[in-house]
Parts: structure tokens; sequence; C-alpha cells
């Protein structure tokens, strides 16, 4: 079967979203969406991309499973997951261009805070914890991006990379168990139109997070925590952008 230039593009996109994914514990939806985005509806896109976000989530999760910090998974995690859906609620009403701004800024201050040191005298503890993570929720959940600020928040525990991604991993699963329900129900029809693309998605997003897997395990511990800056850095300058 002969792939469409949107289709090709999705599939290149798809590969290099599910092994950044691997390596940050984010990037699935920052790069996927806009990919679809280009020749769908927004909303039709979000929801579309959901799909192999999911799945590739999934292989994930199944890879690092073991390395998941439930102190911060129940603390944190559920509170990030509450703060995204109610984020996502408001979506609709609540974006804005200046909205995304202040996300990029966010993000660049995220990243600058950690290539500097100031970071590693912020850590979350107790109820700081769960109140870093119904904000990074529900600011996520506003301008419909989760994984970037969820991992930057994250950068405020004291965790190796393997409990880095695992922790991000069960996070983001447990928030698209929770709406991909919504989405199939509000977009399901225009999902089923679009089989082809997704499919072509999720098998990419599926052969990146085993690629990434492979280059997670090279990346010294030491130089981990400042790739993660880096990529959520590039992130918010594509917010701005």
């Amino acid at each position: 079967m002969e792939l469409s230039a949107a289709e090709l593009l999705i599939a290149i996109t798809s590969v290099v979203a599910g092994g950044i994914a691997t390596v940050t514990g984010f990037g699935i939806g920052s790069l996927l969406t806009p990919a679809f985005a280009i020749w769908h509806d927004p909303k039709v896109a979000v929801a579309a991309v959901s799909i192999p976000h999911l799945v590739g989530t999934a292989i994930r999760f199944w890879m690092v499973k073991g390395h998941v910090d439930r102190r911060v998974l129940w603390s944190f995690g559920l509170a990030s997951a509450a703060g995204g859906l109610t984020g996502a609620l408001l979506h609709s009403w609540a974006s804005s261009p200046s909205l995304r701004i202040v996300f990029g800024l966010l993000l660049l201050f995220v990243a600058a805070s950690e290539l500097s040191g100031l970071a590693r005298r912020m850590r979350f503890t107790g109820v700081l914890a769960w109140i870093a993570g119904v904000l990074s929720g529900l600011f996520g959940g506003l301008v419909g991006n989760q994984g970037g600020i969820r991992a930057g928040a994250l950068l405020g525990f004291s965790m190796s990379k393997e409990t880095f991604i695992a922790t991000a991993t069960a996070i983001g699963l447990i928030v698209d168990a929770a709406r991909m329900p919504v989405y199939a129900v509000v977009q399901g029809p225009a999902l089923a139109a679009l089989w082809l693309p997704i499919t072509v998605a999720t098998a990419g997003v599926a052969a990146g997070t085993f690629a990434g897997h492979r280059v997670l395990k090279r990346i010294p511990e030491t130089a981990f925590r400042r790739v993660v800056a880096v990529l959520i850095g590039l992130l918010g300058l594509s917010m701005l952008a």
C-alpha cells in the first residue's frame, strides 16, 4: 500500500515521537498532534493521537514498570491526572494564544532551572507534591499538552532515569485510560474515518518506543536530567513559535 504525503509525514514523526517519549517521558502528543492538525481539525487531531499515545505509553510502561516510584505516583501522579482532566474540560473556553505563551515561558523556566542547578534546590515532598501535581496537570490540560509540563514538574523529585521514565509513564497511562472513552464517544465517527493514518502512527510510535528504549540505556545517569531539560526547553520554544 502506497502512503500519501500526509501519512508518510505522520509515519516519520511517530517513530521520532515514540523514541523521544521513551527517553524523556513525553513527546508523542507534542510532535504528532501538529502533524495530524496540518490536514485535520485540531480537536479530531488530539483525539486521533490519543490512540497511538495510549499504545506507545502502554508498551513503554511494560518495559519499565518495575521502576515506578509508588509514593510519587499516588501523590503527584493522581493529583496530576485529576488536574489534567479538569484542565481538559476547561480547554474549549479557557484556551487562548496568551495562555500558550505563558505555558511556553513556564517550560523555558523549568529547563533553565534544571540546567542552571536551581531545580536541585527545589524538591517536592508532602503537600507540595500534591500541589505540584494539580497545577502541572491543570495547566497541561488547559493548553492540551500535559506530558511536557508533567516531566518538568517531575524534575523536582530525586529519581533515577529509570524511575523518572517509569513514573511519568504510569501517570500518562492513567490519564490516557481516563480520556479515551470520552474521545471514543465524542469523535468516534471521525476517528473511524482516519483508521489508516492512526494505524500508521500507532505502528510508528511502537517502533520508536522499542528503539528509544535502547537509547535510554546508553544515556549516562549524570546527563539524563540535562537531556530532559533541553527537550523541555525546545518544547517551550515551539509553543512560543
